[in-house]
């Protein structure tokens, strides 16, 4: 009894040893691995800093979209107790940049678009999907450079609407000044010499003027992580209600394949739009921050 005891405790020692050298054996191969791999990685990366550097285009984009669907059947709590709600909202961010050694042309798009739909299932007329976001801004970056940091330059940027009154407003700025970029990543763009052009039928609200415009621009890569941030800002040397801002963010992190999540957020402060919106005159107008954000789903193109 004794000796099968004795035998039983030698096996389960044994076993518990063998699996414990196997699991540490395990451990130090995948170290061993995860270490060639980060230095085939470093290498890849070090090769692909030096194909960014090199003079030509560079092309990207990345997206996301975000969307739900309700169904209520007698939900008596809310006023449509049938209904049917769907929303979907759409990000889209692109760029194609032309880097060569004595100039640069940088042109960029964002769109953020979005509908919601309540269809009321006890009325006989079916409601449409109204829009609810709708941002359309694209820039034209053109400069000569005079060192390795800075270049004189000219933009063209527009922004407007595209699924309601498009145009109307629409802003569109033209200038020239200085491109500064102290990192491979950012933009910063100094006109002291812009012309702020609105297109727009209320002509209470709104009004083209001179005046400078700064434009702050950073976007990166990082493994799965992308990455957009623009501050774009024109002051109006005739009036500050005049002046206007927009800040836009876009990130997006890869999950498998081109697939991922992604967030988008913007702020904007534009009187011209308050008093627009309001039906009052300019200087009466009360200006609130503007503000939009989207999550759902991304796809990196």
């Amino acid at each position: 009894m004794k000796k099968n005891l004795f035998l039983s405790a030698f096996l389960l020692f044994a076993l518990t040893f063998g699996f414990a050298q196997s699991k540490e054996e395990l451990q130090a191969q995948k170290a061993e691995k995860q270490a060639e791999a980060d230095k085939f990685q470093s290498e890849a990366d070090a090769i692909q800093a030096k194909i960014n550097a090199l003079p030509g285009w560079r092309i990207g984009a990345f997206g996301t979209i975000g969307g739900s669907l309700s169904n209520f059947n007698n939900w008596y709590s809310q006023d449509v107790p049938n209904n049917i709600t769907g929303n979907i909202g759409i990000t889209f961010n692109a760029f194609a940049n032309k880097i060569e050694e004595k100039y640069f042309w940088r042109n960029s798009l964002n769109t953020n678009l979005a509908w919601v739909k309540l269809d009321d299932k006890d009325d006989e007329v079916d409601s449409d999907f109204e829009p609810t976001s709708d941002v359309f801004n694209i820039s034209s970056l053109y400069g000569r450079n005079i060192s390795q940091t800075w270049a004189i330059s000219g933009l063209a940027e527009y922004r407007t609407t595209l699924l309601d009154n498009f145009n109307d407003p629409g802003f569109l700025d033209v200038g020239l000044g200085a491109t500064w970029t102290p990192l491979e990543n950012l933009i910063v763009v100094i006109h002291p010499l812009n012309y702020n052009f609105v297109f727009a039928e209320n002509d209470a609200a709104f009004e083209s003027s001179a005046g400078a415009k700064i434009v702050a621009d950073y976007t990166r890569q990082i493994g799965a992580i992308a990455f957009k941030s623009n501050f774009s800002t024109f002051q109006s040397y005739e009036n500050s209600d005049l002046s206007n801002f927009t800040w836009t963010n876009s990130f997006s992190y890869t999950l498998w394949k081109m697939i991922g999540v992604g967030f988008d957020f913007a702020l904007r402060n534009n009187k011209q739009e308050a008093a627009n919106v309001q039906e009052v005159d300019l200087a009466d107008a009360d200006n609130k921050l503007q503000s939009y954000y989207t999550v759902g789903l991304s796809y990196k193109f």
